[in-house]
């Protein structure tokens, strides 16, 4: 194994940790509902409906904020004992928006009747699917297999690699900077391929008529790290625009493929809100198979900052190589 501190590969499998600890806990909760009774019950609101989400964001100083998402709001009768509730918890699963908004509507019309599952001790909690989501430890040990491939086959190899250019360089204690430098510029430009070919992809989806619901700046106080001052305000164009597809109503917020630009200039954030000033028809990009996600421009907004630090970093590994110091 390659001599590396413990904590470099801790942290490398953390998130991978951190996935299975949350599919045990969703196993449980399914292996508890499995023993919920049922009754019949009957949907009498099924529509979309946009809900504000919470959300990770590594730009703000407390690292959370916030996103508007589309949610299938599936609203369902039932009676325990005499009691009327309500309830609308499809799954057992988190439904953090954006996902199979359309096909939910679909499964669960106004009207229909269905089975609801509920908890004897609690009858106001309540699931129309108990089941667990399709293949989720299937996915998750198939991931795990993959990241540990990558992880340790990747330290095996580029150790190796690096053998071999510490032949072929001026200083050969720079053989594992040089590896280091050229693997992390492939993976840059490896990201910015892949949303080039994802914009060329987005090109080719169906175009419908939009409306700008909000268009303004959202101002915050930026990240700091360790050992660092308070970080200064920092500003993004924040902006929601109303479509419809397939007769479902969705909101959108992206521009650009590339997510959305957080800049210290006030004056750019301001620049790039007051191109879809609020009330604006905008032609509007839908994946037809997610028609959650849509864009306003189908390009790769920040493929080209990938690539410029892609060249930047082979550019190091070149210097590097060459003067050996």
């Amino acid at each position: 194994m390659p001599d590396l501190p413990w904590f470099v590969y801790a942290m490398l499998l953390a998130p991978f940790g951190v996935i299975v600890i949350a599919a045990a806990y969703k196993t449980l909760q399914v292996r508890a509902a499995s023993d919920w009774p049922s009754v019949e019950g009957r949907v009498v609101t099924s529509a979309a409906q946009m809900r504000s989400v919470r959300v990770i964001d590594d730009d703000r100083e407390d690292g959370r904020g916030h996103e508007q998402r589309n949610f299938a709001n599936v609203i369902y009768e039932y009676s325990v004992a005499g009691v009327p509730f309500r309830n609308n918890r499809v799954s057992i699963g988190e439904d953090r928006g954006n996902f199979e908004v359309a096909e939910t509507l679909a499964k669960y019309p106004a009207g229909k009747a269905v089975t609801v599952y509920y908890n004897p001790l609690h009858p106001k909690d309540a699931v129309l699917e108990r089941d667990a989501p399709k293949g989720l430890w299937g996915c998750i040990g198939i991931a795990g297999l993959i990241l540990v491939a990558v992880v340790f086959g990747s330290a095996f190899g580029l150790h190796q690699i690096a053998d071999v250019v510490s032949r072929h360089i001026a200083n050969a204690e720079m053989s594992g900077a040089v590896v280091a430098f050229s693997a992390f510029g492939a993976v840059e430009a490896l990201f910015a391929l892949m949303m080039q070919r994802q914009a060329s992809v987005a090109k080719t989806w169906p175009v419908v008529a939009g409306k700008v619901t909000m268009s303004d700046v959202d101002a915050f106080r930026g990240a700091s790290y360790a050992n660092e001052p308070r970080a200064g305000m920092m500003y993004r164009a924040r902006l929601t625009y109303a479509y419809e597809y397939n007769g479902i109503p969705y909101i959108g917020h992206d521009v650009t493929l590339g997510g959305k630009l957080t800049s210290g200039s006030q004056w750019l954030a301001k620049r790039a809100a007051a191109k879809y000033p609020e009330g604006a028809g905008v032609k509007v990009y839908v994946n037809p198979q997610k028609p959650e996600q849509a864009v306003l421009q189908p390009r790769a907004g920040g493929a080209w900052l990938l690539w410029l630090v892609a060249f930047a970093v082979w550019g190091v590994a070149y210097y590097a190589a060459i003067k050996g110091h």
